[in-house]
């Protein structure tokens, strides 16, 4: 379980990467315009991939609590995402916050216990039915919710003729 769920995090950490880099060639005003999907302009939706990951990793920690060797590696400085539209230097914020929050998902992932990931986890997103889930169950969630928005990143950029099959699959990611 564990070298599947740190695969798809190794994934989430590549296409994040290649994501900004693709974005980052665009101009300020392309990455901003309201493009029609819900959360509006390109950096928008991106910047929602680093609130969900933040807010899934917070989640955890509450879950295993401070003792935990996991939760320590989800220990790093408070990310805090600008509202609206960004300015050219929040934008360019992002790519860091990314690497920052990748890097710790993974650590995280590496120090859980087989005992951890079936550590039930409060939601209440269910309406009290169930009222708790297991840890492996909010991964996962967390793994798609990435996979979920950057695909709607590449429709974006599909139907602005911008080439980016990041994708594709690749096996660059698991020699890291």
């Amino acid at each position: 379980m564990k070298e599947t769920y740190i695969m798809l995090a190794q994934y989430n950490q590549e296409g994040n990467k290649t994501v900004f880099s693709i974005l980052d060639t665009l101009s300020h005003e392309e990455r901003e315009q309201d493009r029609g999907s819900y959360y509006g302009s390109l950096s928008s939706v991106f910047r929602h991939v680093l609130g969900g990951t933040i807010y899934f990793q917070s989640i955890f920690k509450s879950a295993l609590g401070p003792g935990s060797s996991a939760v320590k590696a989800l220990s790093y400085p408070a990310i805090s995402l600008p509202e609206g539209n960004l300015t050219e230097a929040q934008w360019k914020s992002l790519g860091p916050c990314f690497e920052t929050a990748d890097a710790a998902q993974i650590e995280f992932i590496s120090a859980l216990t087989l005992e951890d990931y079936q550590k039930l986890v409060k939601v209440e997103w269910y309406k009290g039915d169930p009222a708790t889930v297991p840890l492996y169950f909010l991964l996962q969630q967390l793994m798609v919710h990435g996979i979920h928005h950057r695909g709607q990143i590449s429709q974006i950029l599909d139907s602005l003729k911008i080439d980016n099959n990041y994708s594709g699959i690749n096996v660059q990611f698991l020699s890291t």
